[in-house]
């Protein structure tokens, strides 16, 4: 599956698309439980969103402004073809041009390896967040 674009924005302008990913990848997958899904950092994020060919979302993250990027999914039909991985590059794109010294996110340990062939390296022990052993991972811009 070829990605046809990677759309950057707000809350408001992105927020339909990225929900209908996030539901579909935390919620109905996953079974994180929808009210630990929705948080006030969304609309203070840059948000991305991923559209295949039919212009469909098949992937979304954010990027607060602290730094953290989080909120990385991707629809299973579209996994292991490098959507995640846009999503992700362009999210730290956007982190090194505004001056970020580094990017940090709590990847779920079953994507650690994801995160680590992106150059991330892990930071701390496994800790638990919506019943998911999660680790903290970092990335600092040369």
């Amino acid at each position: 599956m070829k990605t046809a674009s990677i759309v950057l924005g707000d809350w408001a302008t992105l927020q339909k698309d990225a929900q209908t990913v996030r539901y579909a990848v935390f919620v109905e997958e996953q079974k994180i439980p929808a009210e630990l899904e929705w948080d006030i950092n969304d609309t203070v994020c840059l948000h991305a969103v991923a559209y295949d060919e039919q212009q469909q979302a098949i992937g979304t993250g954010r990027l607060l402004p602290d730094g953290h990027i989080g909120r990385m999914a991707v629809l299973a039909k579209a996994r292991g073809a490098g959507v995640g991985a846009a999503i992700l590059r362009q999210l730290m794109q956007q982190a090194k041009q505004r001056g970020d010294a580094c990017v940090r996110l709590n990847a779920q340990q079953s994507a650690e390896h994801f995160y680590l062939k992106e150059g991330f390296i892990r930071d701390g022990d496994l800790f638990m967040e919506a019943g998911i052993p999660h680790i903290h991972m970092q990335y600092h811009f040369d």
